[in-house]
């Protein structure tokens, strides 16, 4: 294994390394170089693999292993959380606020990061694959305000999450969970939550060997998906309904 990433092509549609060359550390560092043009991204996603850099820096691409993965029928809300829900006005959207939610995610400050990831080239080229019909975000409002959100993309049934925001306490939860719930009701089973941090896991996020992460997603990646804007899928969903039991079902 090289103890260098692979430099990248200037075609868009050339091939990705195989991710078994992905770097141990920094765990999971496979390329550099490249663009992030709709042709790449998706070649990426479908192949396990994101763009994750700093403003300065060129395009890193990544496929980390293990891989945190959430199971759309086991994101975990506490019982005491949920109760609250039940007398909670907020709604849930899709597709209505798209770069609202990626400024967001952009801007708000998390506790240990300086800075954000998500630069003024990354929004531009995910609110490109928004318009394309395959980068999708959903909602979490309270009236008009936009209280949290999450967004993504999604690549047949296979849904791969980027970040996700809270203005209000609970915002995140309420946003992933929604999706989750959504997700689940449309037959998707996974959402890639790329790496694993004490948030996602309190939310039962979990992890994956690499291996069975790709194979999952090559089938998934491949079969019948929802292209285009999901807002009439979704509608103005109450957020109370969250506060219902989630079936208890097992995930790959």
């Amino acid at each position: 294994m090289s103890s260098l990433p692979s430099l990248l092509p200037e075609d868009p549609a050339a091939p990705f390394p195989p991710v078994e060359q992905a770097l141990r550390q920094p765990d999971g560092l496979l390329a550099v170089g490249g663009d992030l043009s709709p042709t790449r991204l998706l070649n990426a996603y479908r192949h396990g693999i994101f763009p994750w850099y700093s403003p300065g820096q060129p395009i890193l691409w990544w496929s980390p292993d293990p891989r945190t993965v959430f199971d759309t029928a086991e994101v975990r809300l506490s019982s005491k959380f949920r109760r609250g829900l039940r007398r909670s006005a907020w709604t849930v959207r899709a597709d209505t606020a798209f770069a609202d939610v990626i400024d967001a995610c952009a801007s708000i400050r998390r506790p240990g990061q300086r800075g954000t990831w998500i630069t003024l080239d990354m929004r531009a080229a995910y609110r490109q694959l928004h318009a394309l019909g395959h980068a999708h975000s959903l909602e979490v409002f309270d009236g008009d305000r936009l209280v949290g959100g999450i967004y993504g993309v999604a690549v047949g049934r296979m849904f791969f999450g980027e970040s996700m925001f809270s203005a209000e306490s609970g915002g995140s939860k309420v946003a992933i969970a929604a999706l989750a719930h959504h997700l689940h009701g449309w037959g998707w089973p996974l959402i890639d939550a790329q790496v694993e941090n004490d948030h996602l896991v309190s939310l039962g996020a979990r992890r994956m060997p690499r291996a069975r992460f790709i194979t999952h997603i090559s089938a998934l990646c491949e079969s019948p998906g929802l292209p285009g804007p999901w807002s009439e899928r979704v509608g103005d969903w109450p957020a109370a309904r969250l506060a219902e039991p989630a079936p208890a079902l097992g995930g790959p």
